[in-house]
């Protein structure tokens, strides 16, 4: 248990880490206005956080800098995250206020303004493909032997297809094909497409189109692929800015991880509802294990779940960013609602 002293020794090597990115000093401390203690007191405090694990000293410097264990600490003790409610309001809702905008639009903008916000990498989640239901197909045809097949989700989400069509396909055949699924796939989950292509609307098919078995292999193709995981992405080069990330392995490690969607969605998706803070080697992913993730869910009309999330050094501003987390999760789920009242 630590003393009301070492706690607030603690809370002051921290913030000025923070801030900083040096190494904090006894001398330093010592002349805080709020520090009442000799810079001696304070250099026998530091002494014994450090053996508990809560300091680390570096090579370069008399001073100490937080370890992850006193950052863990520090998210869960020693800071007040929701102090600053009376802002709520302003981080997306006046964008909001004078356009009519698609999910997707939101989503993004809500990505990009809480990374110039914060100065780290934002990451946005849509809502679980699991949730994610099919509102409307289009096939529009471009040439005699090629088309394109639109899906429209429910989250607002439109996916392209392009594919090839024989000849023999007419368009009046087309036409049919796509009324069938309007009326037979409407609202059904983007995962269970399938079970329904083979059962249903095949059987429905191949009574009212002619070539059903060429018809229906083509439509497969373009129907059934799989389906991309949507993120959004905001400041990736953030972490470029950042003092400790001078070392180009890191940097590389870190791009590469980016760059793989599936990863990255993987990584969100094990979080749960709320605000959730991992720190360094808390993180499961290497490449950012010296780095610190915070979490937060926003919600989605029909209990659908999404994920906000933001990357930056260990030396994160927590008490800045989990109070924006929770402000832009409450917000997007209001303006989402708002957006999936308005288009069903």
């Amino acid at each position: 248990m630590l003393t009301e002293r070492q706690l607030l020794i603690l809370q002051v090597i921290i913030d000025d880490f923070i801030e900083t990115a040096h190494p904090v000093g006894s001398r330093a401390i010592s002349k805080k206005d709020n520090i009442p203690f000799s810079a001696a007191t304070i250099r026998n405090e530091m002494a014994d956080l450090e053996e508990m694990g809560f300091l680390e000293k570096t090579h370069t410097s008399s001073g100490r800098i937080p370890s992850e264990k006193g950052y863990r600490y520090y998210v869960d003790h020693l800071i007040s995250p929701f102090s600053n409610q009376q802002r709520k309001g302003n981080v997306i809702k006046h964008v909001l206020q004078d356009g009519v905008f698609e999910f997707e639009q939101i989503v993004q903008m809500s990505a990009e303004m809480l990374s110039e916000l914060t100065n780290y990498t934002s990451i946005i989640l849509g809502p679980e493909i699991y949730e994610t239901k099919l509102k409307q197909v289009q096939i529009i045809t471009l040439s005699s032997n090629t088309a394109v097949a639109i899906l429209v989700t429910n989250t607002g989400h439109v996916e392209h297809r392009s594919f090839s069509i024989p000849k023999k396909i007419k368009a009046s055949e087309l036409e049919k094909m796509v009324n069938i699924m309007n009326d037979r796939l409407h609202g059904v989950p983007i995962v269970k497409l399938p079970e329904k292509f083979n059962s249903e609307i095949a059987s429905i098919m191949r009574k009212y189109i002619e070539d059903f078995d060429t018809s229906y292999n083509y439509l497969k193709a373009a129907f059934l692929a799989d389906y991309p995981v949507k993120l959004y992405i905001g400041g990736k080069s953030n972490i470029l800015m950042q003092p400790e990330f001078n070392d180009v392995d890191k940097i590389r490690s870190f791009y590469s991880m980016m760059e793989n969607e599936e990863e990255i969605a993987n990584l969100l998706k094990q979080n749960h509802d709320g605000i959730e803070v991992f720190i360094g080697q808390e993180n499961k992913v290497d490449a950012i294990k010296d780095l610190s993730l915070i979490t937060a869910s926003y919600h989605l009309g029909e209990g659908q779940l999404g994920t906000i999330a933001l990357l930056g050094p260990t030396r994160m501003e927590y008490r800045k960013v989990i109070t924006l987390l929770n402000i832009l999760s409450n917000e997007m789920t209001e303006a989402l609602y708002m957006w999936y009242k308005n288009n069903g």
